[in-house]
């Protein structure tokens, strides 16, 4: 059995696979806000309660009674952030707690085994390459399009890292084309994200229309026919095609999937890749764009599938 936990800023959830990719078990919690030690319990005592529950706990965890003597389950996590690959530190991350913490080593004492970290967009970008959107595709990359903007490059089946684990982080890569240079949180100006998060996507129409709607309300008016809506999406496309074409032209990769919210526009499927053409260094593209198979399982899929 595998077991993977998506560790957010808002939920910790876990998942359990059996050997055939079947969901065994799948539930959610309130992640402990600002509260490392909490945090690390939290996930672990899901780890433990959820083996108890499917018959292959042997591990004894403080408060969760456990019975039988199966063999323990592999447990991977998925975090908002980083370890670092000098340190064993976690950095990068929007959950500030986990920041310059050594989560891989404290959840591997309470666990009492081997556990795999690795980014959320890289969970998200496994998942959809062992079986989902991806699935089969030599080279896949994951895209995050929500409240931030991630990414996560898999080959043959396998993440990516990189020498400093942040192979795939597109979303803080200066955003091609544009004059406004805005101060990202990361501290760098223009960021991707700045623009191709559902923020930075509802920032823009506050920019040039002054109306305050939330990037779903903008794609039912232009879907609706608000001629200001239309225009704020196609800027959108256009803005996802540079920046895409930019990956394709260093990656190459066969396969590009969306995650997200606001990867649920169905417009984006035809009209990227009809505009990243013009951007990228070949006289076709044969790269595909992909909606996710997954959902918002996706994450806490891959991080389960982080043990192969």
């Amino acid at each position: 059995m595998r077991i993977g936990v998506d560790l957010g800023g808002s939920k910790i959830e876990i998942i359990a696979l059996g050997d055939d990719g079947g969901v065994l078990l799948r539930e959610r919690v309130a992640t402990p806000q600002g509260d490392y030690p909490a945090t690390v319990k939290a996930v672990a005592g899901l780890v433990a309660a959820a083996e108890a529950r499917v018959g292959a706990g042997s591990l004894c965890v403080p408060g969760i009674p456990l019975r039988g003597q199966v063999t323990v389950a592999s447990v991977g996590v998925g975090i908002p952030g980083a370890e670092s690959l000098a340190t064993g530190l976690i950095k990068n991350a929007n959950s500030t707690c986990l920041i310059g913490q050594p989560l891989r080593r404290d959840l591997q004492q309470l666990l009492k085994r081997e556990v795999r970290i690795a980014n959320d967009a890289n969970c998200f970008a496994l998942s959809e390459a062992v079986d989902g959107a991806g699935a089969g595709a030599p080279v896949v990359f994951g895209v995050i399009l929500g409240t931030g903007v991630g990414g996560g490059i898999v080959i043959d089946g396998k993440v990516l890292t990189g020498a400093n684990a942040i192979a795939g982080e597109w979303g803080h890569n200066p955003m091609p084309g544009e004059h406004h240079k805005e101060t990202c949180y990361c501290g760098r100006k223009g960021c991707v994200e700045l623009y191709l998060s559902g923020p930075g996507l509802a920032a823009d129409h506050r920019r040039v229309t002054s109306a305050d709607f939330r990037a779903t309300d903008i794609a039912a008016r232009a879907a609706s026919g608000d001629p200001a809506c239309e225009a704020t999406l196609q800027r959108y496309e256009a803005r996802l095609a540079r920046a895409l074409a930019q990956v394709i032209n260093i990656l190459d990769p066969d396969v590009i999937v969306l995650g997200g919210g606001v990867s649920n526009m169905d417009r984006l499927y035809e009209n990227v890749p009809r505009l990243w053409s013009e951007h990228v260094f070949s006289d076709r593209v044969a790269t595909k764009l992909l909606r996710h198979r997954h959902g918002d399982s996706s994450g806490v899929r891959g991080a389960a599938w982080l043990w192969p």
